[in-house]
């Protein structure tokens, strides 16, 4: 046998048992339209916060007070967790859809995997998040969910595509900008829930969905 041979079957090898342990079904269509949800529920979000004080104002006003009423503060939450359920919802959908065609069971080891190694920091930062309210620290909230949010990715990106990586260093990274510039938690957290996500999705569909 000829060593290109070879190679070309310990390439072929090695690429069926990343498949086999690692979840390639997730959908990059999700991705783009969880990033639409986000920045829907930013939109609506900027009209309950910023009112017509002007985004600068705005900016003034979290840091010297704690921010909003109490009645705005929950229609906020409201918001955050319609748009986290239309995102969890849409992705079940459309990734059972992608598992479908590529004969890959939606609820096997890597997809448990994937569940616990974003679960995790997910809850973690949800508790964190919960936490700062009650104390009033509502100009760093963005920042904690950015950031973990991106852990949660970038311990998620060993069981699946390497790309998810990227995507929560970036979410990371925003998180940090964030903590830095309290009073534009608002424009970090629609770049990085909204404007990346949609990024991150169109490659990942173009790169993998468009070729199924």
């Amino acid at each position: 046998m000829k060593e290109n041979e070879i190679q070309d079957e310990l390439t072929s090898i090695r690429s069926m048992m990343e498949r086999s342990s690692k979840f390639i079904s997730l959908s990059g269509l999700s991705g783009v339209l969880a990033g639409v949800y986000a920045l829907i529920g930013a939109g609506l979000a900027y009209n309950i916060i910023y009112g017509s004080g002007g985004f600068f104002n705005y900016r003034d006003y979290v840091i010297a007070n704690s921010g909003s009423s109490s009645a705005d503060l929950y229609t906020l939450i409201l918001i955050a967790l319609v748009v986290l359920i239309a995102s969890v919802a849409t992705c079940v959908i459309l990734t059972m859809g992608n598992a479908k065609k590529k004969n890959q069971p939606i609820w096997g080891s890597s997809s448990r995997q994937i569940l616990f190694n974003m679960t995790v920091p997910l809850l973690a930062g949800g508790a964190l998040t919960l936490i700062l309210i009650s104390r009033g620290y509502v100009g760093i909230v963005a920042s904690a969910t950015l950031i973990f949010y991106g852990l949660a990715l970038i311990n998620a990106s060993n069981f699946t595509f390497k790309d998810v990586r990227y995507l929560g260093i970036c979410e990371i990274i925003l998180g940090l900008l964030a903590a830095l510039l309290p009073g534009y938690g608002l424009l970090f957290w629609a770049v990085g829930f909204g404007v990346l996500h949609i990024v991150y999705g169109s490659i990942m569909y173009l790169k993998y969905d468009s070729k199924a």
